[in-house]
C-alpha cells in the first residue's frame, strides 16, 4: 500500500511539473526607484524639482513669519486699541492668512504649480523608462515585469496574454443563457 501511494505521489509530482513548464509566464521585476536615483537625466530633474520646491518654500516661510510678526504685536497691543483699530488689525490678519493659503494651495495643492512641474519634468524621464523597460522585456521574453519600488505594480505584459476579451465574452455567454 505505501508503494501504491509513494508511486501515485511521484506520478501526480510528474504530472504537475510537467504541465508547470509548458504553461510556464516568465515574470522579472524592477526597481523604479534605484533607476530614478542612478539615471543621470532622472538626477537632473529632480535636482530642478528641488530647486523650485526650496524657493517656493522659503516665499512661504517668509509670509507666515510676516504673520507671526503681525500677530505677536497685535497680541501685545490688542487690549490697548481701539475697537476700529482691533479690527482692522484682525482683518489684516485673515487676509495675510488667506494670502498665505492661497500660495500653499497654488503652490502644491493637488493641482498646483509643483505636480504641474513634476509632470513637466519627470514625465519623459519615466516615458523613457518606460519605453526602455518594454524593449527589454521583449527582447527577452518576458511575459510580465513588475515594479516592487514602493506598491508592487504591473509595468509590462504580454497583449498576447490578455484574457480580457475571453472573459467579457464568456461574461456575455453567461448572461444572455439567463434570459
Amino acid at each position: 500500500m505505501k508503494t501504491l501511494t509513494s508511486l501515485f505521489s511521484i506520478a501526480l509530482l510528474i504530472l504537475c511539473c510537467s504541465s508547470l513548464t509548458q504553461a510556464q509566464s516568465k515574470i522579472g521585476w524592477f526597481n523604479s526607484q534605484a533607476i530614478m536615483e542612478k539615471y543621470p537625466e532622472a538626477q537632473d530633474a529632480q535636482h530642478q524639482l528641488d530647486n523650485i520646491l526650496a524657493d517656493w518654500q522659503g516665499e512661504l516661510a517668509k509670509m507666515q513669519n510676516e504673520w507671526k510678526k503681525k500677530f505677536e504685536e497685535y497680541d501685545k497691543k490688542k487690549l490697548i486699541l481701539t475697537d476700529q483699530l482691533r479690527a482692522d488689525s484682525e482683518k489684516e490678519l485673515r487676509e495675510l492668512d488667506n494670502k498665505i493659503n492661497d500660495y500653499r494651495t497654488k503652490k502644491f495643492g493637488q493641482n498646483g504649480e509643483l505636480f504641474q512641474k513634476q509632470n513637466e519634468l519627470m514625465k519623459p524621464v519615466q516615458n523613457k523608462i518606460y519605453k526602455i523597460l518594454e524593449e527589454v522585456a521583449k527582447d527577452e521574453g518576458y511575459d510580465y515585469i513588475f515594479d516592487k519600488s514602493g506598491e508592487i505594480l504591473l509595468m509590462y505584459s504580454n497583449p498576447s496574454l490578455d484574457m480580457t476579451s475571453k472573459v467579457l465574452d464568456k461574461l456575455n455567454n453567461f448572461t444572455e443563457s439567463i434570459k
